[in-house]
């Protein structure tokens, strides 16, 4: 639990540099975007407002203390409004198509890991086995990239980046998270085929 601490700050530190020094900036996107703020004030404005302007370490220090002392995450850049609230927002959706993507692999991953157990070396235990491997070693931030991609350049279809509820319409709901709980629990799926064979070998 000590050693949580370290870690957590050290990643906050990691990604609050990274983001901040990768090109372009929250100020790039309005001005490129016709803020009507952004049109009206000049860069230097804006970074000034957006606190933006102080040094990386002084705008880390700012934002972690606000953070340990006041439990406070900021306020985003681009909204202005509470970070938490932009959280709790999005959380429902993250645990709905977690559920999906677990669902997904306990389908795909037990039946395969029992079938892999049952045919241990051969043709088929061996084609499961680099499956597993592939699945593991290809990112899933990756697949969705191309899942976005390649289907609106070949086909002129791309799935629809505008959520729809549960409460609005169930099935339109899981049809649209179908595809991205695949995606996920495709690598899910890789570790849970691997556990049948285990277990039922070492018994």
């Amino acid at each position: 639990m000590l050693a949580l601490i370290p870690t957590l700050i050290f990643a906050s530190l990691i990604v609050f540099v990274t983001i901040r020094l990768i090109p372009g900036n929250i100020v790039d996107l309005m001005l490129s975007q016709n803020d009507p703020s952004a049109a009206k004030q000049s860069r230097e404005q804006l970074e000034a407002a957006l606190g933006l302007n102080t040094p990386i370490y002084i705008q880390y220090f700012k934002w972690i203390g606000a953070l340990l002392f006041k439990g406070s995450f900021g306020n985003s850049l681009w909204t202005n409004t509470p970070v938490m609230d932009e959280i709790l927002y999005r959380l429902p959706i993250t645990f709905e198509l977690g559920l999906l993507s677990l669902i997904v692999s306990l389908m795909f991953g037990i039946p395969i890991g029992v079938y892999a157990a049952l045919k241990q070396d051969t043709i088929g235990d061996y084609v499961l086995r680099t499956f597993s491997i592939l699945a593991l070693a290809i990112p899933g931030f990756w697949v969705g990239t191309l899942v976005m991609v390649f289907p609106s350049i070949w086909w002129g279809w791309s799935p629809s980046v505008k959520f729809i509820r549960f409460s609005e319409a169930p099935l339109g709901n899981f049809l649209q998270l179908l595809i991205p709980a695949l995606i996920l629990g495709n690598a899910f799926s890789a570790i849970t085929m691997r556990l049948p064979p285990t277990l039922m070998l070492v018994r």
